[in-house]
């Protein structure tokens, strides 16, 4: 057997370590690893709740809304607040723009540079480009020419820039076959995508006040009131996103598949999935039923512990848990939600004992992946009309890319491909949702309607928060006396996703998904870095600050129960 190592991964945010066993060209056993301990559960504690939604948004600049909005959810739980119904489109409006700007970032400006080779589209015949192009339904908005003597001036002086650093010279027969004319047009969406996701945060910063870290998503609703100015301004932006996303995103998916469709066959994972649920739907407001609240939005909440085959549960806090024994904090202890307890004791990097920060946490004892494909695959069991006719729609088409006699089985998606793949269906939905949130508001501007904000009558209690960020399952916790926090959690996607062995001596889905993944050339696994970027990692969200110059760190007790 020999080891293969990517360290560090990059095009993610944060800091990862990848370190698989290979034997016979596949990946036999694996480990990945959360390279840096944050604190943020310390930083919250003996502050007011709406200092919490704003100070929570540093953990990350790239999914902060989601974290602000699942603080405030915890908030407004703790204090029993219901939200007016403008701020809940609002808020929509907010977190949809953050997802587009992820999805759009992510697609085309991390993951892409490993299908993608813009070097080989030097090479490109500019009129075949245009007919592929044409012929793949996919946007052609770009100069594909001046985008070819762009790229010939970087390749001419050395200098690769954006495009630089990747393994494009990977030994390895399925590392990037793609023809240069698909090379041309994909390298030139990438270039369309910074302005895209650009836009994307734009729409965020309008609503949101600015962006990263928004300031107007606060316990009781929302501090944002619409002038018909910024109407006219989010209605150009939402149409001009939608415009660009329908007509690039899941073409080029479908364009690319074909060139890589071993991967539908590897990188499934665990084969559980969650979802918490995101975007809060219409017929706003539904009570103080929390379960029937998060089943109820666009994209809503369940469980598959039994995959495609099985049926939908609902969410049951209690069957959450996090288990230390793996990762560098004291003890290994298994935590129940909420009664979690976070004391960071780093001791050697040891994949036979300790190797990571991130905790493992189970649902119902085990392994649970929380990505945008669990989210697609619980609204697809759920009966979303939008997401079922899409997957449907997009299986069809992608078998007969294949070639295959009909459409595609519906457990391709279960894929280190198909996770990629089905995200671009959930940000068509999104755009859509956008223009359709914002004819909302219009009209409830233009009746009347004003209400923007509820006032708590109440100083404690206590709430959780189930949410999404773009990457998965969402979960903030927090104890409430007096108007200050005495313990507050945080579980977020990657936290699940990278997480080390478990209890049981399970895998983290991440882990079981790049066991069996091909690899062809031990120094540069490029199916591995695929794998690890379907799941799209945010590992400084993941992992909870340490000094490394003085020693200082926090030992962080959030349990404020007094449960043992």
């Amino acid at each position: 057997m020999t080891r293969s190592v990517i360290d560090p991964i990059t095009r993610i945010e944060g800091h990862m370590r990848c370190e698989m066993e290979v034997e016979g060209g596949k990946v036999v056993d694996a480990w990945v690893s959360g390279g840096s301990f944050r604190g943020m559960e310390k930083v919250v504690e003996h502050r007011a709740p709406e200092d919490a939604a704003q100070i929570v948004q540093r953990i990350c600049g790239v999914c902060p809304v989601s974290h602000s909005h699942a603080s405030t959810i915890a908030a407004e739980k703790s204090y029993g607040i219901t939200i007016p119904n403008n701020a809940r489109i609002i808020r929509n409006l907010i977190e949809g723009a953050q997802f587009l700007h992820s999805h759009i970032l992510w697609f085309y400006n991390l993951a892409a540079l490993d299908y993608v080779n813009p070097l080989n589209a030097l090479t490109a015949d500019i009129a075949d480009t245009y007919a592929l192009a044409q012929a793949a339904g996919t946007s052609m908005n770009s100069d594909f020419a001046q985008v070819q003597e762009r790229l010939k001036k970087f390749a001419a002086n050395g200098q690769l820039s954006i495009f630089s650093g990747n393994w494009f010279d990977a030994e390895d027969g399925t590392a990037y076959t793609m023809p240069p004319e698909l090379d041309l047009i994909c390298t030139a969406h990438y270039l369309e995508a910074l302005k895209m996701q650009a836009r994307s945060s734009e729409v965020a910063g309008l609503l949101g006040g600015k962006m990263p870290h928004v300031m107007t998503i606060i316990p009781g609703g929302t501090a944002f009131v619409p002038t018909a100015q910024k109407l006219d301004d989010l209605w150009a932006m939402v149409n001009e996103i939608y415009d660009w996303v329908s007509t690039t995103m899941i073409q080029d998916t479908l364009a690319l598949a074909p060139f890589y469709k071993d991967g539908l066959t590897w990188g499934g994972g665990c084969g559980r999935f969650g979802a918490w649920g995101v975007f809060e739907g219409p017929g706003w407001p539904y009570g103080e039923d929390y379960t029937e609240q998060m089943n109820n939005r666009y994209l809503p909440a369940g469980v598959l512990m039994n995959g495609l085959e099985g049926k939908v549960d609902n969410v049951d806090e209690s069957k959450i848990a996090e288990y230390v024994g793996t990762s560098w904090y004291k003890g290994s202890e298994t935590y129940q939600s909420p009664y979690f307890v976070t004391e960071p004791e780093f001791t050697e990097y040891n994949v036979e004992e300790r190797y990571s920060w991130c905790k493992a946490p189970s649902y119902d004892g085990k392994a649970l992946e929380c990505s945008a494909l669990s989210r697609v695959l619980v609204a697809y069991k759920r009966g979303v009309p939008f997401i079922t006719e899409n997957v449907d729609k997009f299986l069809k088409d992608l078998g007969g890319g294949l070639g295959l006699d009909g459409a595609a089985p519906a457990s391709a998606v279960v894929s280190m491909l198909g996770r990629t793949a089905v995200r671009q269906i959930e940000t068509l939905y999104i755009a859509q949702l956008m223009k359709d949130w914002t004819q909302e508001l219009i009209a409830a501007v233009a009746g009347g309607d004003s209400t923007y904000f509820t006032k708590s009558l109440t100083d404690s209690g206590a709430g959780t928060g189930f949410w999404e960020a773009p990457r998965g399952a969402l979960y903030h916790s927090e104890k409430v006396s007096g108007g200050k926090i005495e313990g507050y959690q945080i579980i977020i996607p990657t936290t699940w996703n990278l997480a080390p062995i478990n209890q049981n001596g399970e895998h983290g889905p991440i882990e079981q998904a790049l066991i069996g993944c091909p690899v062809g050339d031990i120094e540069k696994p490029i199916n591995a870095l695929r794998l690890v970027h379907s799941y799209d990692p945010c590992v400084s969200c993941a992992v909870h600050v340490s000094e490394p110059a003085t020693g200082k760190h926090f030992e962080t007790v959030t349990n404020p129960w007094g449960v043992k």
